[in-house]
């Protein structure tokens, strides 16, 4: 077993051991096992289940599905344990939202987005970080990476103005991060940010119209004349680099490398599509007929058979790529280890390979179950349509992954972009 298996192991243990050996009173300490949060999300799976359609027309997840949703912590994932959070691993990040996702796509990607953007907080100094949770520990934070370029340094930081497309989990957030370019005197880039901003100083505006992912209610943030003081920005080429302002080191969440982190949580939500797109077919199968044929089941045809078994390997190997990338960053971290730019290349291509095993996968379950998929009344044709929206999210494109890797792995020179 090499090094790096080595501490995947001993990381990937790291839930459970605090569940199993701490004494129980001091387990409010260490806060949950991965193995409760889970059961958490699963136990909220009825009531996503219920609420689906009525988020999807208002292009909104529930607010019922948001309370039941924080009642149960599941905001508090990724929030520092010092303000009563449970400073997850981003396995746990993957495995609550893929849990969710198996009953409303739309409401677990508001819950995986809300989780990386305070897991993005906890990398701000301290005094960023007690503006956010130091009176509310459940302050919910949203956020879009794309700049705004309309910025003017004043004394103690920027003034921003800007429009922020599409900001996923907005519309139930206290807080925004968001990006902003900074030009010096001269007009030439001085640095690029990530600004935490009050809800209470921005709008919304109503842009979420889409095929799938309604539910998500990610539309676009607008601020006018922001003051943002430097203590709430986040240079974000320092951040590309590990090296983050948050004064509490010990912390090994808050060491994952930004964008492998960035980009692997948006695999989440999918693996539960993917999840509950076959169990749905397979349940379905010995009451469907194939039509025009002699078969009055579908599990009698050795076609169907195949469909299946193809379908489940891709979804399987969705999570087996997912996890040992979730599980090689957080052993990073654990270790206070920096990953080398051939693995941060390469989980950029596993992010886009996760999506491509479940669209397919979606796709083989839909020729598999039949045109009846697309019914209104059918779950299977809004999870195809969540799967394929979420899958175009511009850091998860597998094409930009793959080229990445490729240029990686031949020692090309990266001219693409920073976000490896």
């Amino acid at each position: 077993m090499t090094k790096m298996n080595v501490m995947t192991s001993e990381c990937a243990l790291q839930d459970e051991q605090i569940g199993a050996e701490w004494p129980v009173q001091q387990r409010a300490t260490f806060g949950p096992t991965l193995h409760e949060l889970v059961g958490r999300a699963t136990a909220l799976q009825p009531l996503l289940m219920k609420n689906a359609v009525e988020s999807e027309r208002n292009r909104r997840a529930s607010e019922e599905n948001i309370a039941a949703i924080a009642e149960a912590g599941l905001f508090r994932l990724m929030v520092p344990k010092r303000y009563g959070g449970y400073e997850g691993t981003l396995r746990s990040h993957l495995e609550v939202s893929a849990a969710l996702g198996e009953a409303c796509g739309g409401t677990a990607w508001v819950v995986a987005l809300t989780n990386v953007c305070a897991w993005f907080t906890g990398l701000f100094p301290q005094q960023a970080q007690d503006e956010v949770w130091g009176d509310n520990p459940d302050a919910r934070v949203s956020g879009v990476f794309t700049p705004s370029t309309q910025s003017r340094r004043v004394e103690g930081g920027l003034v921003i103005s800007g429009k922020w497309y599409f900001s996923s989990g907005s519309l139930h957030a206290d807080w925004a991060a968001v990006g902003v370019i900074e030009h010096d005197a001269n007009g030439a880039f001085r640095k690029q940010y990530l600004a935490l901003v009050p809800m209470s100083e921005l709008s919304i505006e109503d842009t979420w119209f889409t095929a799938g992912m309604r539910a998500s209610g990610s539309n676009c943030i607008v601020g006018n004349e922001v003051f943002v003081p430097e203590h709430r920005l986040l240079d974000m080429m320092e951040a590309i680099e590990g090296r983050y302002p948050t004064e509490c080191k010990e912390e090994a969440a808050y060491r994952a490398a930004f964008v492998p982190f960035a980009a692997l949580i948006l695999t989440g939500p999918q693996l539960g599509l993917g999840r509950a797109a076959l169990r749905f077919v397979i349940e379905k199968a010995p009451q469907r007929a194939i039509a025009y044929t002699s078969f009055e089941k579908q599990t009698d045809s050795t076609v169907f058979q195949t469909q299946i078994a193809e379908a489940a390997i891709k979804i399987d190997n969705a999570h087996l790529r997912a996890f040992r990338a979730a599980d090689e960053i957080d052993a990073a971290a654990c270790h206070d280890m920096p990953l080398d730019l051939l693995t941060r290349a390469r989980v950029r291509a596993d992010t886009g390979m996760v999506t491509t095993y479940i669209t397919e996968a979606l796709n083989t379950l839909l020729w598999a179950h039949g045109a009846g998929g697309f019914a209104e009344t059918s779950p299977l044709q809004r999870w195809w349509r969540d799967s394929n929206t979420a899958a175009r999210h511009a850091v998860g494109l597998p094409a930009i992954g793959l080229e990445l890797y490729g240029k990686a792995l031949l020692g090309v020179e990266n001219n693409i972009t920073p976000l490896v």
